[in-house]
């Protein structure tokens, strides 16, 4: 890894916690994308994984009286069993499909409310979005519009919402840098970045998160939901325009 791929690597980690610390989902969809860009798919979701681990993690302490603790046990339940099956099957998208997937995520974010039904409030449905997200998010490497989709119908503030999704997020990412990460940790596929890129992004991913926490608290709950869907869709399109190039290269 160059130093410049690295700079950038560390910056992103910064920029994106704080778009997440504001929206909860939109930093990690720039991040997996600008990561994408300068490592090998592999190390990408392995390091993604770890950045948002981090950013997630923090973000539920900072909101900690916010989060419903009993969706995140069913989630983190279901996660468990979507890791699992996903390390079975020993599935690892290519860079052009990487970016489609990434591209075609944000899109859940226009489906009709009135054809949406889920609660991640209600038991079953909380084990079903920690089953479907995490699936999706080993496969396609985000899924903050599908996580988003069990929270729409919920009671649930904007603060709790932010809340609740990091710390359910925390277990996704976990899954994540198991499933990619034993792999590369056996030598069988690519380098991660070097250590000294984590020991800056890490505390820089903190920051973001507390930055982006901040900026939460001036907004409504209106504002909230219409920038988060316009901010993915804008994503959702660079990504689709990136896949396209990369396919017709071959």
């Amino acid at each position: 890894m160059t130093y410049l791929s690295a700079a950038f690597v560390v910056g992103m980690a910064f920029v994106t916690a704080t778009l997440s610390g504001v929206f909860g989902m939109a930093g990690g969809l720039v991040l997996m994308g600008a990561l994408a860009l300068v490592l090998p798919v592999q190390a990408a979701f392995v390091t993604h994984g770890l950045l948002q681990l981090v950013a997630n993690g923090w973000r539920s302490i900072l909101h900690r009286r916010h989060v419903r603790w009993d969706i995140v046990g069913w989630y983190a339940l279901a996660s468990l069993l979507a890791g699992v099956t996903v390390a079975l099957l020993s599935f690892t998208p290519s860079k052009p499909l990487l970016f489609l997937l990434l591209g075609l995520v944000p899109g859940l974010t226009w489906l009709p409310q009135r054809w949406i039904n889920l609660d991640a409030s209600r038991p079953a449905q909380a084990f079903l979005s920690g089953l479907s997200v995490t699936g999706l998010n080993l496969t396609a490497g985000v899924a903050g519009p599908l996580l988003d989709i069990f929270f729409v119908r919920t009671e649930l503030t904007r603060h709790a919402i932010v809340a609740t999704k990091a710390a359910t997020q925390v277990f996704a990412h976990l899954a994540k840098i198991l499933v990619y990460g034993a792999p590369l940790v056996a030598g069988a596929g690519a380098a991660m970045p070097p250590l000294w890129v984590f020991v800056l992004a890490v505390p820089l991913s903190m920051a973001g998160t507390a930055v982006g926490g901040l900026i939460l608290n001036q907004m409504s709950d209106v504002n909230f939901k219409r920038w988060t869907r316009w901010i993915v869709t804008a994503v959702g399109v660079a990504y689709l325009v990136q896949a396209a190039q990369l396919f017709a290269a071959g």
